[in-house]
């Protein structure tokens, strides 16, 4: 593999664990809600963001109006509202429908993303993409049992809010990669911390509108340290990691990759995620979800061995051609 290839493959595998990270945060803050979390995470992952942007040289010349218009729509597009709409479908349609619906995003991304850009003929791209529904529908082969069904409060609110949070994230790789692509100076450090910064800045926007609807526990459980200290030191660790180390290595990965092997790697989130859940319980996967979690692996190696074989075909034509 070429350097730029094995980079962007690392990096969008590295962010797909960061990502997954998000999986357990119900089981670690307690009785706190996932808004204190989300807020004390963005509210750190912004102060990082512009610790970069004022600690690295030559930073100033890109803090232009033009990209903090951008980066403030794809924080909104890519972090809060994502975060809203996922967290709204957590509560309407429970914790095993809403992931369910959300293991859409790689498909559809990578559909979308191949259709964008044509970076490899469908007939390569149906296999990989046959054994991410596999995998996906073993993992969550419990979402739609007649137990979950019955313990949901509406699926007609959650699994609309769901869907909208599958479009957001699509559109936010899309939009996020074509904004790169247009920037090529852009330094990728400048770029994260750019999204970091308006990310924070609407989460502490939205803070009023949650305080006044209750979706807050802080001002009820307490802001010292004897209360909230897990809090605190869960959400600043997956700031740092989730968010921080997150958002870059996916901005590494969006400028190296085309976004239908991007996607394909992000579906390692999944993998991840439930090798994480599992962690917390204790517990050993089901045949089902082992069985997922092999079946996904094995999508996601094919899916690199597809375009890393397409790429070497490219570059050994052009070499032929000069």
């Amino acid at each position: 593999m070429n350097k730029q290839f094995t980079i962007g493959v690392f990096a969008a595998l590295f962010a797909a664990f960061a990502f997954s990270l998000n999986f357990i945060v119900p089981f670690i803050i307690g009785d706190y809600s996932t808004f204190d979390f989300a807020l004390i995470r963005h509210v750190v992952s912004a102060l990082v963001g512009f610790g970069i942007l004022f600690s690295e040289k030559g930073v100033m010349q890109y803090l232009t109006i033009r990209n903090w218009l951008a980066t403030l729509g794809l924080a909104f597009i890519g972090y809060v509202g994502y975060f809203l709409t996922v967290t709204g479908a957590a509560i309407f349609c429970g914790p095993v429908i809403a992931p369910a619906f959300l293991g859409l995003v790689p498909i559809v991304l990578a559909i979308v993303g191949n259709r964008r850009q044509e970076s490899l003929p469908w007939r390569f791209l149906m296999m990989p993409l046959m054994l991410v529904v596999i995998g996906l529908a073993l993992v969550n082969g419990t979402a739609l049992t007649a137990d979950t069904l019955g313990s949901v409060r509406s699926l007609w609110i959650g699994i609309p809010l769901a869907l909208v949070a599958v479009v957001l994230w699509v559109w936010f790789a899309i939009a996020n990669q074509a904004a790169l692509a247009t920037r090529p100076d852009m330094p990728l450090g400048a770029w994260s911390a750019l999204i970091l910064v308006a990310g924070g800045v609407q989460m502490l926007a939205f803070l009023p509108v949650g305080a006044a609807l209750g979706l807050f526990q802080l001002p009820k459980l307490g802001f010292g340290w004897d209360a909230a200290g897990s809090l605190y030191l869960w959400g600043v660790s997956l700031a740092l990691m989730a968010t921080v180390c997150g958002v870059w290595a996916w901005n590494v990965a969006s400028r190296n990759l085309p976004v239908a092997l991007g996607a394909q790697l992000i579906v390692s989130e999944t993998a991840f995620g439930v090798i994480g859940g599992l962690v917390v319980h204790a517990r050993w996967p089901t045949e089902m979800e082992a069985g997922g979690i092999a079946v996904l692996i094995a999508g996601v190696v094919l899916a690199i061995r597809v375009f890393h074989g397409r790429q070497v075909r490219s570059n050994e034509a052009l070499s032929q051609i000069s």
